[in-house]
């Protein structure tokens, strides 16, 4: 009888031994892949001027050029934009819109004028140097677009040529015009 009580405490010795030892460590990994894009975009922050030019016709000098247009008005003004692209293969394009006559709509009598015609040129300033497009109000459409790639910095629109087509004198009323800058993505 002896030999069957001996077996079971010998069994429970054993199990309590085993139990007393530290298990094997066993390391295990899982990895969560994050993954995200940016899509390729630009924006204005300000993308809004009013640029008032004030009186357009010459009031003093020589009598022959009173009341024709005043070059300086347009061509010693600048306005200035601010916007940015997150892509290297963004663009900057322009077009301008001829000054017109908004009070006077008709044809323009002989010697008068009711539009005003000029260049315009927005510059923007990425990391690798300024970057012109410009526009011509005397051709429809837009001017060619130019690459501009990643930045971010003022546009300074300015303008160049101011003209009549005839050189006749302005016709009172009111005058608006405008130049379209546009920031694009391409892919």
């Amino acid at each position: 009888m002896r030999q069957s009580i001996l077996l079971p405490v010998v069994a429970a010795s054993l199990a309590l031994a085993c139990a007393a030892r530290p298990a094997l460590a066993q390391t295990a990994t899982g990895t969560v892949q994050v993954n995200g894009s940016v899509a390729n975009r630009c924006l204005f922050v300000s993308g809004d001027v009013v640029l008032d030019l004030g009186e357009l016709a010459l009031v003093s000098g020589d009598t022959a050029t009173l009341g024709r247009l005043d070059p300086a008005k347009l061509t010693s003004r600048s306005a200035t934009l601010n916007g940015w692209c997150n892509g290297v293969s963004a663009n900057i394009a322009v077009e301008a819109f001829p000054i017109l006559n908004t009070s006077f709509t008709e044809t323009a009598p002989s010697g008068f004028e009711r539009r005003i015609d000029y260049v315009a040129t927005a510059t923007a300033a990425p990391s690798g140097g300024a970057v012109s497009a410009g526009d011509t109000t005397l051709t429809s459409g837009g001017g060619v677009a130019s690459t501009t790639g990643i930045f971010s910095s003022d546009i300074v629109v300015s303008f160049a040529d101011a003209a009549t087509p005839s050189g006749g004198r302005l016709i009172a009323g009111s005058y608006s015009g405008s130049v379209v800058v546009t920031l694009s993505p391409t892919t």
